[in-house]
């Protein structure tokens, strides 16, 4: 049996179906911020429908949202230059956690799978173009991996075409056969079947999801952080040797958002490699997180970090829903939010962000564009523990301000 390269515009099985719908949808919309008090707005694309309030409050169903939401991180600062390949001497590289095509339940190889003994020089990201589910269960992506390799063998595929599979939940798992002994021997690797010309070249990762104007889960996004590192630590492949699937082959793949943010992930990945890298996410339900009783708990919205969040109604009060933490070394760190993004919720709500020698105030548009982590800046922060970002209530209008999640990136 023989089998072909990858060369339609998606990953997925109705990627034939869905290219021309897709190709027709707007280009990514990032948002940015500038000064301090600037506003994050959203894109004068997207409607806003009648209010809808958090569960306990007014009654009314939540407007549905489309799984191509508009994106909303900032553009990140372009990938460092080449760093010698392999992990920094003393840096050891964490292997995460993946599961073997046994364990999620693969079905045996239809064919010889070719191997080569020369170790990959590059990783290949790409999308599946698929729903962008809000099951982010391990069975989920279990199931999402034994899809595929059903899908590839309808193609005429022996197997799988990608080595790797990161579903939406965060979970990562073997793709085709033999590539997970390969990578955790770091020698030679199986020859896949993901982009023309690369399949023996490069390691091919599919996100579960279509990333055309959505932006990927945050869990999806912290794992592919961790598994690239692995990757290159295992291999001696260079962050800056990461592409997207479009790089080399006529197609969408992996998305326009996702593929903007190529150059954010490789600055995380040599971070990752240089052990410089430090991350933490302050959850409403965090220890970190203060508010008063004025602060209303809520889980209404589908795209909360976490099982709720919390809401208030507008007043010029000095009433702040806080988040603390350890800043590790003094720095210059990026700070984001995450929110339930629905019309009828505030579209000035002010965040606060405090470095240790001074604040600056973002307004942030909370009626749209929520369920992923909106960019309110990169700062240089002092080391210490404090409270980090407030979110306040003193804006104008009656719509509720919402407090969530935050995350703080050392840079």
């Amino acid at each position: 049996m023989h089998e072909h390269d990858h060369s339609s515009t998606d990953c997925s099985p109705d990627s034939h179906a869905a290219f021309g719908r897709r190709d027709l949808l707007r280009g990514a919309v990032v948002l940015g911020i500038g000064a301090a008090g600037a506003t994050i707005a959203a894109p004068a694309a997207v409607a806003a429908p009648a209010p809808a309030a958090p569960a306990g409050s007014a009654p009314g169903a939540a407007p549905a949202r489309t799984a191509d939401a508009p994106p909303s991180l900032a553009p990140d600062p372009e990938a460092p230059a080449d760093a010698p390949p392999g992990a920094v001497a003393g840096v050891e590289v964490a292997a995460p956690t993946i599961a073997s095509c046994a364990t999620w339940g693969a079905a045996a190889a239809r064919g010889t799978i070719d191997t080569v003994s020369t170790n990959p020089n590059k990783i290949l990201i790409h999308h599946t173009a698929s729903a962008n589910v809000t099951d982010y269960s391990q069975a989920a992506g279990y199931q999402i991996a034994r899809d595929i390799q059903q899908w590839h063998f309808a193609n005429g595929w022996v197997d799988t075409g990608q080595h790797l599979t990161l579903s939406r939940g965060g979970y990562v798992m073997e793709g085709r056969h033999g590539a997970l002994s390969r990578l955790q021997n770091g020698s030679g690797t199986v020859v896949g079947a993901h982009a023309p010309g690369q399949n023996s070249q490069a390691i091919g990762i599919e996100n579960q999801g279509t990333y055309t104007s959505a932006t990927p889960p945050a869990q999806l996004w912290s794992r592919l952080v961790e598994l690239c590192a692995y990757i290159c630590d295992q291999y001696g492949i260079a962050p800056t040797q990461i592409y997207g699937h479009r790089d080399y082959t006529a197609t969408a793949c992996p998305g326009d958002v996702l593929y903007s943010m190529l150059p954010q992930l490789r600055s995380e990945v040599a971070a990752a490699l240089a052990g410089t890298s430090w991350s933490v996410i302050v959850d409403n339900t965090s220890a970190g997180f203060s508010a008063g009783a004025s602060w209303l708990t809520s889980s209404f919205s589908a795209e909360r970090y976490g099982a709720d969040y919390r809401y208030a109604t507008p007043a010029e009060v000095s009433d702040l829903a806080t988040y603390s933490a350890t800043i590790p070394s003094s720095g210059s760190y990026r700070v984001e939010a995450w929110f339930p993004g629905i019309a009828g919720y505030n579209t000035s709500t002010p965040f606060i962000v405090y470095t240790g020698t001074g604040s600056s105030t973002i307004r942030v548009d909370q009626s749209a564009a929520g369920g992923a982590w909106l960019s309110l800046g990169t700062y240089a922060m002092t080391a210490g523990t404090r409270t980090v970002v407030a979110v306040s209530r003193w804006t104008q209008g009656t719509a509720y301000v919402v407090a969530d999640a935050i995350r703080i990136t050392r840079l």
